[in-house]
C-alpha cells in the first residue's frame, strides 16, 4: 500500500494557494501532498492511535461491511461511520456501496506528514 503524502498549512495560507492554483499563478509540484490539514492537532485527531490501528485492521482483515468491523474492533457502528466518513473525505479510506451495507477499504495505513517551505 503506498504511503500518502499529508501536508500541514494555516487555512489563510491554504486559501491563498487554492486561488493561485485556480488562476494559474501556481501550478503544484507531483511531489506536493494531495491532502491537506490546517494543524497537527486536526490531523492528530483523525490519526489518533485507535484510528491507525482501525486502517490496519481494515487492510489485514478486509470486512465485508461496517457491522462486521465493528464485531472485530469492538466499536460501535455509529462511531465507525463517522470515523471513516471523516477518512473518506481526506481519501485515507473508500467506502463502497454493496447492496444495503457499506464496504470500508483502507487507501493507506502509512502516512508522510510535510510542512510545505
Amino acid at each position: 500500500m503506498a504511503m500518502l503524502k499529508i501536508g500541514i498549512m494555516p487555512r489563510e495560507e491554504f486559501q491563498k494557494r487554492i486561488l493561485n492554483i485556480a488562476s494559474g499563478s501556481y501550478k503544484p509540484k507531483k511531489s506536493e501532498p494531495k491532502i491537506w490539514f490546517h494543524s497537527i492537532k486536526s490531523i492528530g485527531e483523525l490519526l489518533s492511535e485507535n484510528n491507525v490501528r482501525l486502517l490496519k485492521m481494515i487492510e489485514k482483515e478486509k470486512p465485508e461491511s461496517l457491522k462486521v468491523l465493528s464485531e472485530l474492533s469492538g466499536r460501535q457502528v455509529s462511531n465507525l461511520s463517522r470515523t471513516l466518513k471523516k477518512m473518506a473525505v481526506h481519501g485515507i479510506v473508500k467506502l463502497e456501496k454493496h447492496n444495503r451495507s457499506i464496504r470500508p477499504v483502507a487507501k493507506a495505513t502509512s502516512f508522510n506528514i510535510m510542512y510545505p517551505t
